[in-house]
């Protein structure tokens, strides 16, 4: 479950963390009316889970409520990663002395949780790893010792803090561990976290995302937000009414299989021939004609696809009700890009047989398909 900002920095302050003064604004008039509680210059905020808000016109810096209120009415009629802005957040502008990235996630591969901490905030954590990787310190945590206080100090330290604002730093990270642990957090992130002229810390940003799986033990917090745990765009609504696995991604191609091992596999051949995935779809088991249609047609509706990679491994899905649907998505003109499939399994011939009928190609391989739908992108590209 992922929260809008707002909702993070109220948890934030509640572990005794500083977050600028403001509030959220429905409206421009509602936005104005934040700003003259500020009473100084703000900085209007796109409410949207997504991310790169700034570089897509979400954030933008007000000098006077009136053009909070000018800005509000622009950002409140965007789609950001194509989801609607619906509100906005008003906050006071900070006097900045520095710009400070403060995480934490899970490291799967050790099984630990890893803190990170960077003297370069303000920036993207993966342009900033790929561009100066040595300005970023790490430290796994083990859950069942938890982060210490001499730890927190440890990475201010590492970051090249001094003085008083070591303790400083350390009781900010100290505090996002607690929260960590308090909410069965999957990743928490503040950039930039400001340091300010008058040597003060503040969550100038917030990120906060709870393990769907804890979210019986945080009920309260759903009461609270009085909302859905998840913001999903059209196509992921539409996925989730029909009971279907669905990812979206950077890529062009879109999968559709039947099975997340599979799907996951389907990913990496991709990946292995040069490709890019745009879409995870598992249609799940027993897949009938009418449900892959409506996967199909799905995927389609994702911009970014010039592809689809249809990789079915028969079982309780039968090859021959995975055909008709393809067969039924094309006769009524669903499919408006170049499709590569391959099936085997629990009645692969009779699913043969019909795709042959029809004139549709099949492909035997895993590999076979994941190279030919490479190479079909790079075509209409």
């Amino acid at each position: 479950m992922k929260l809008f900002e707002h909702e993070a920095k109220d948890i934030f302050r509640a572990f005794k963390m500083l977050t600028p003064p403001g509030g959220v604004a429905m409206t421009p008039k509602e936005a104005k009316e934040r700003a003259t509680e500020v009473g100084k210059p703000v900085v209007v905020k796109a409410m949207v889970l997504a991310g790169k808000r700034g570089k897509a016109g979400g954030v933008k810096f007000a000098d006077t409520p009136q053009e909070a209120e000018k800005y509000a009415e622009e950002i409140l009629k965007m789609r950001i990663n194509d989801l609607p802005v619906e509100a906005v957040l008003i906050e006071e502008k900070l006097d900045i002395k520095q710009e400070i990235y403060a995480g934490i996630t899970i490291d799967r591969n050790e099984r630990k949780y890893v803190v990170i901490g960077s003297a370069a905030g303000g920036m993207s954590i993966e342009e900033l790893a790929e561009e100066s990787p040595e300005k970023i310190i790490k430290m796994h945590v083990d859950p069942s010792l938890g982060f210490q206080a001499f730890e927190a100090r440890q990475m201010a330290i590492a970051m090249g803090f001094k003085g008083k604002q070591i303790n400083q730093l350390g009781s900010f990270f100290l505090k996002l561990w607690k929260i960590v642990e308090a909410y069965d957090v999957e990743l928490t992130e503040i950039n930039p976290l400001i340091l300010t002229k008058d040597g003060r810390f503040f969550a100038a940003d917030a990120r906060l995302n709870i393990d769907d799986n804890s979210l019986y033990r945080h009920k309260t917090i759903i009461e609270r937000l009085k909302r859905e745990p998840v913001e999903q765009n059209e196509r992921e609504k539409l996925a989730t009414e029909n009971d279907m696995a669905y990812v979206e991604l950077d890529g062009n191609i879109a999968c559709i299989c039947n099975g997340a091992g599979l799907t996951m596999a389907t990913l990496d051949a991709i990946s292995l021939y040069g490709g890019e995935a745009s879409t995870f779809l598992d249609l799940g088991g027993g897949a009938d004609a009418e449900r892959v249609e409506k996967g199909i047609e799905i995927a389609l509706m994702y911009p970014k696809v010039k592809a689809i990679l249809v990789n079915i491994m028969g079982g309780i899905t039968r090859c021959d009700d995975v055909a008709r649907g393809i067969l039924a998505a094309r006769n009524d003109g669903d499919i408006t890009a170049p499709m590569v499939i391959r099936m085997v399994g629990t009645n692969e011939e009779e699913g043969q047989e019909i795709l042959n009928k029809a004139g549709i190609p099949f492909l035997k391989t895993m590999e076979d398909a994941a190279s030919k739908v490479v190479d079909l992108v790079k075509e209409v590209a």
